[in-house]
């Protein structure tokens, strides 16, 4: 993906879910222009977790493959707003909610430490129906990861 084709703002939208809570846990990330184009998509597990972790991994694996794809140069000067169903992740990171969860308080330092690499990161909640792409990635990848194939 070049940066000359790239706009100046990326809405990322973002959703984590787990099953179990905590249990088998997956992460949901649509890259999308200021026209709301998708741009990129993304699903894939990350093993066990809460809904709480997974929601905030995958705002961290947003801001890392965004980054990964075009390189520190560009995202200098990228504004990008991150949407999200979830009240808990938008509101703990607007510093409006406190963070008492040990592992929520690194998963908010890691997402604080890649946001100082962008122009400009908002955070923004969303109802859940305009989140679906994401909620399909997160669920279509658990349920991948629960079919098992036997070979004999």
């Amino acid at each position: 993906m070049s940066d000359k084709i790239f706009p100046k703002k990326v809405i990322i939208f973002t959703d984590g879910g787990s099953r179990g809570n905590p249990g088998p846990s997956a992460i949901g990330v649509v890259l999308a222009d200021e026209k709301g184009r998708v741009l990129k998509k993304y699903g894939q597990t990350i093993g066990e977790a809460t809904n709480n972790q997974a929601e905030y991994q995958a705002v961290v694996f947003a801001l890392k493959k965004l980054k990964a794809l075009l390189g520190k140069k560009t995202v200098e000067n990228l504004e990008v707003e991150i949407k999200s169903d979830s009240e808990l992740l938008i509101n703990q990171l607007q510093g409006k909610y406190k963070i008492l969860d040990p592992d929520i308080q690194s998963l908010f330092i890691a997402v604080w430490n890649l946001k100082i690499n962008y122009k400009k990161v908002e955070f923004t909640q969303i109802p859940r129906e305009k989140n679906e792409m994401t909620d399909a990635l997160a669920n279509e990848a658990l349920d991948q990861a629960g079919r098992t194939q036997k070979l004999i």
